[in-house]
């Protein structure tokens, strides 16, 4: 087996990531992540965790490397990760009561064979009625500054949603374990 190389510097895809039980390293890809004009949101996923893989298939000649990235998107608008307090609370804001989907995209890339399996895995979360003195307590509470939609799924920010649905709840925090196992399996990998 090619040893495994997660392309991310994200703390919350390492924890899913060691889920399966597999030894990997992680390094983290120097990508543009601007969205082109007029571009999906899906396909801006697919792209982004792409790129993030090949970043760094010549630093990493035989390795299976594994990008993913994600937005989250309330109508038309793709919530980008908020980074200040303010812009969390108004995300939230904007989100009360309504639908936001999570698009995560993932790639699995041989950097010895350049085989490369793209996906898009969508997750939709229903948020309840949420009020400014509500939002501010979460955000004061749990910090969600580095996540799209400024939210996280793995801890308090449960507490926001009325329903969610999809087919891989680990999409939600930013890597779909179970896409990934299907891809891993192309490559001959077996998860315990």
């Amino acid at each position: 087996m090619l040893p495994l190389l997660l392309a991310s510097s994200s703390p919350y895809r390492r924890e899913l990531l060691e889920r399966l039980r597999l030894p990997f390293i992680w390094a983290s890809p120097d990508v543009d992540e601007r969205r082109l004009d007029d571009e999906p949101a899906t396909e801006l996923v697919r792209r982004l965790a792409r790129q993030k893989a090949q970043a760094l298939a010549v630093s990493y000649p035989d390795h299976l490397i594994i990008g993913s990235d994600q937005v989250a998107v309330l109508g038309e608008q793709i919530l980008g990760k908020p980074h200040t307090f303010e812009r969390a609370c108004e995300q939230l804001l904007e989100a009360s009561g309504q639908q936001v989907t999570f698009l995560t995209g993932l790639a699995l890339l041989n950097s010895a064979t350049g085989q490369c399996q793209v996906d898009c895995v969508p997750f939709t979360v229903t948020m309840r009625e949420l009020d400014r003195a509500r939002v501010e307590r979460y955000v004061e509470a749990e910090r969600p500054l580095d996540c799209a939609g400024s939210f996280k799924a793995e801890g308090l920010g449960v507490s926001l949603f009325k329903s969610t649905h999809g087919c891989d709840a680990t999409s939600l925090i930013g890597l779909p374990l179970i896409r990934l196992v299907d891809m891993l399996k192309v490559e001959g990998v077996a998860v315990p």
